[in-house]
């Protein structure tokens, strides 16, 4: 068998591809996952007292919210989340914090 500079470049050309078209596919997989991870409802709990009775946020509630921002149309969808992030008082909790009401 006699070696050939040009397919070892082929081959090696095929490798890189390859891993290139394996990275790319992963990469927004990864980045799914990782928004999923963010969607922790229970880390909203310091938003309950404005959401229920319509006072003013902490700031630690507008902090979370925030981070949870692309989660809120789950939560919407969600019958056992939905009635907090739909109410009247949510929509007060969401402006205070400055937050846009989502639009799903």
């Amino acid at each position: 068998m006699c070696w050939n500079p040009i397919s070892m470049k082929f081959t090696g050309l095929v490798c890189i591809a390859f891993v290139i078209v394996l990275v790319s596919a992963l990469a927004p997989t990864k980045a799914v996952l990782e928004e999923k991870a963010e969607c922790i409802p229970t880390e909203l709990l310091s938003c309950l007292p404005a959401i229920q009775t319509g006072s003013q946020p902490t700031a630690d509630c507008c902090g979370k919210l925030k981070e949870q921002e692309s989660c809120l149309c789950g939560y919407i969808r969600n019958p056992l989340f939905s009635q907090y992030v739909t109410s009247e008082n949510a929509h007060k909790t969401l402006a205070s914090c400055g937050i846009p009401y989502p639009t799903c």
